[in-house]
Parts: C-alpha cells; structure tokens; sequence
C-alpha cells in the first residue's frame, strides 16, 4: 500500500516525510516541473514564494512556539530553517534557494517515497490521500475537490513584496537598526520625511495596478494586504503599519523622529538581496520601480524580483474536516496546508505535519494525538475546523486561539511566556503518554 501525497509545499513535505518516518511507503506528487502556478519558479520542493521571514523566533511569540512544538516532532522544515538561516534580528529568516534544496534533498533521499511528476486530476476516496496542494490549487483539481466536500470554496488573494539588491541601496541615507534595539541591527532602514511620505504616498496610490487575471471580486487577506490597498485606507494607515518610525532611533539625528521608516530585510545568505518588508503589492512592474524609488535610499534600487499579485483558495474546513485535518465524510481522505485557512509558512508546515503524523499512527491501528488548546499547534487545527464559525476566514498562529491562564498575570510577555511553556511540557506529555499507550 502507497499513501499519496499530492502537493510538494511546506504541508506535502512535512506530511510525506511524516509517513515515511513511520516506514510507510509513500508516492509524492507535484505538478513541477511540468506546470508552474502564476507564483512559482524553482524546480524544487518546498518554495518559498512570498517573504522569507518565517517570523519570531522567541516563544514569546505564537509563531515562535509553533516553531518549537514542531521541533518535538522532528520536523524537516525546522531542519531546513537552521541550515538556511540569515541574519535576521529577533526573527526566523532563511535563504531561499538553500532552505527549498534541503527539503529537496531530504525527500529525494528518503527511500520511502517515490516522485511523481504530473498534475493530479481525480481523487480516489478509497485511497489514503493527503491533499496539500496549497493556495494556488489548480482549476480542475479545485473542482474535484469541490465535488468530493461538498462544500462551497471561498477565494482571496494574497501578494509577495518586491527584492532589492544590496549594492543598490544609498547607505549614506539609510542606517541598520531593530526596532526598539530587540534583537541585532538587521534591518535596514529608509527615513523618510513627511514631504518625502506625502509625496510617495500620493504616487502610490495613484500608482496604475495589474489587471487581475481571471477573476472579478478582489478580496484580500488582512494579513498579507498589498502595500498601496493599506495606502487608500488613508494617509496615515501606512505610518502606524508597516511604515510605522517608532523605536527605530536614526543616528544621524540621535532620535526616533523620522516621519515613517521603510524597512527592507535580508533576503538571502551571502546578504546581497534584500526585501521590502511589509510591500506586498499589486503595482505594474514598471510602477513598482517608480514610485518604490521615491524611498530614500531606494533612489537606484536595482529590483531582481518585482511584487505579484496572485490567488489564494481555500476550502470550508469547519464543514469538512475534523480536528485530525481528516474529511468527515471520507476517513481515508486528509488536507494540510493553506487549503484549509491556515495561513503562513509556518502554520502551513505544522497542518502537514500533523496531518503525516496522525494518518501514519492511525493506518498502524495507533491512537491518533488529538488536538488540544494548550498548544499552539492543536489550537490551530482546532479553530480552522471549528463547526462553530460561521464563516472561515485564513488564520495565523497567535496567543488568541491558545487556551489561557487560569491565573491573571498583566505584564504580556511573561504571560505568553508561561502559556508557551505551559503548551510545550503540555505536547511533551502528550506525545510520552500517547507512546506508552501503544507500548501496553
């Protein structure tokens, strides 16, 4: 018996290598390099297609967490994570190529799975199935998908920001800081005046955008909103968002008085490209360059990749799935990844993961590791497949879904340092009891 996996992302990789891990044989599939989607390029798996940030790297931080609870699991993404890492202040941010390369690898040397080249079409039921074909499912796996749930789908749209490189940049007008001095000076930092912001906030959003291909209603996630839709929420918007100049002190001045501060992050290993963080956007190339160059600094910005507009979709999981990512109405049937509203790398990665773990234990007549709120990785799986909502829409990993203290502590940092203490001896004991539990 071969478990297929359909999709070749952070969720198929983790999910594959899961099953493997148990010594199961498993069949990879993914569409490249046959066929690309609008977002995608490298041959490899695993491809990171927006940022490269996979965001806080303290516990602190529901991200950071998830990180660590998947590291209990053994998990190849983290694997990859270590060995790509660049400097990246308090944050988890990886070179690209050598991130997608490991996992890559990681696959192709596992004897347990086997590549498969091709577009997946039809979904046999009565096969064990993983389906993590992501955000960008193609149209005629989406339809039978559709068909098999039952469930209506939604669609938003998610954007990437652009890359610079680092030989471009005017560094006699831009200095490197971490906000509020957290973590290393990483970041690079534009200054910007308030008659150089009004000025590039006015080309912004003036600014001519791609035509939207193949769809009419644009809707986008509040998460990863494209730069110059922010803009036209008003003048202000982005100088508390992404541009916001607090705690970013300017040494040429001494002090934290610029009017808004454009942030650009390292990109990959070697530090020659940088992205501008926070600048998802949907500008035509040619209007990317221009107004992006209003920035300072950013005046001779050489861009090696331009920001893309491009869609997302998702399937109702609190309709679909149980808590387990498992189709309520074909047990031998699985999701994982962005298809069922988790959102993010990271959250991507965990939902495969758990997905490959809790498929391998249950087709070896094992006790599935049920979710549960005390963990950021249960709380994930169980608000997305909550029967509750009305409406699904993408989530995040953040401390709102995770089950808090019975105790009130005011200050927030120790308090989500407990609770992500609390989550980790919480999955520790779990993954043990669940262990003996097969042992008796």
């Amino acid at each position: 018996m071969k478990i297929k996996v359909v999709g070749a992302g952070l969720a198929g990789c983790e999910a594959a290598l899961q099953l493997a891990g148990a010594g199961l044989s498993v069949e990879l599939w993914d569409m490249k390099p046959e066929k690309y989607t609008p977002a995608h390029s490298s041959p490899d798996f695993a491809e990171l297609v927006c940022s490269n940030s996979l965001k806080a790297d303290r516990i602190e931080n529901a991200c950071g967490l998830l990180k660590e609870e998947m590291r209990l699991f053994g998990s190849v993404m983290m694997e990859a994570a270590d060995a790509a890492r660049v400097p990246a202040g308090g944050a988890l941010a990886v070179d690209r190529e050598i991130f997608s390369s490991y996992i890559t690898k990681k696959i192709r040397d596992n004897p347990n799975i086997e590549i498969k080249c091709g577009e997946v079409t039809k979904i046999n039921t009565d096969e064990y199935t993983v389906i993590s074909t992501g955000p960008l499912t193609s149209g005629t796996l989406f339809e039978e998908i559709t068909k098999i749930t039952g469930a209506e789908y939604l669609s938003f749209y998610d954007a990437a920001a652009p890359v610079v490189t680092r030989d471009s940049i005017d560094f006699e007008k831009v200095f490197f800081a971490a906000r509020y001095n957290k973590g290393t000076a990483d970041y690079i930092n534009c200054p910007m005046t308030r008659e150089e912001y009004e000025a590039f906030y006015n080309a912004l959003i003036t600014a001519e955008c791609a035509k939207l291909r193949d769809f009419e209603n644009l809707t986008v996630f509040e998460g990863c909103m494209p730069v110059e839709v922010m803009a036209r929420r008003g003048i202000k918007t982005l100088t508390f968002g992404p541009l916001k100049p607090v705690g970013l002190v300017n040494p040429a001045t001494g002090r934290d008085d610029s009017y808004a501060v454009v942030q650009l992050r390292q990109d990959n290993r070697e530090g020659s490209l940088y992205n501008l963080v926070g600048f998802q956007t949907n500008l035509k190339f040619p209007e990317q360059k221009r107004v992006f160059r209003m920035i300072p600094g950013l005046e001779n910005a050489e861009f090696v990749r331009y920001g893309v507009m491009h869609r997302n979709t998702f399937i109702q999981s609190p309709r679909v799935l149980d808590s387990l990512y498992r189709c309520k109405k074909y047990p031998k049937l699985f999701f994982a990844g962005q298809i069922t509203g988790v959102e993010g790398y990271v959250e991507s990665a965990s939902s495969g993961l758990m997905a490959g773990y809790n498929l391998a234990r249950l087709i070896q007549g094992k006790k599935p590791l049920y979710p549960v709120r005390e963990t950021c990785i249960g709380a994930l799986a169980l608000y997305v497949t909550d029967s509750s909502l009305s409406r699904l829409e993408p989530m995040n990993a953040n401390f709102g879904i995770i089950k808090g203290l019975d105790e009130r502590i005011k200050n927030k940092q120790e308090r989500y340092a407990r609770i992500a203490h609390r989550a980790l001896d919480t999955l520790k004991q779990s993954l043990t009891e669940t262990e003996e539990t097969n042992n008796e």
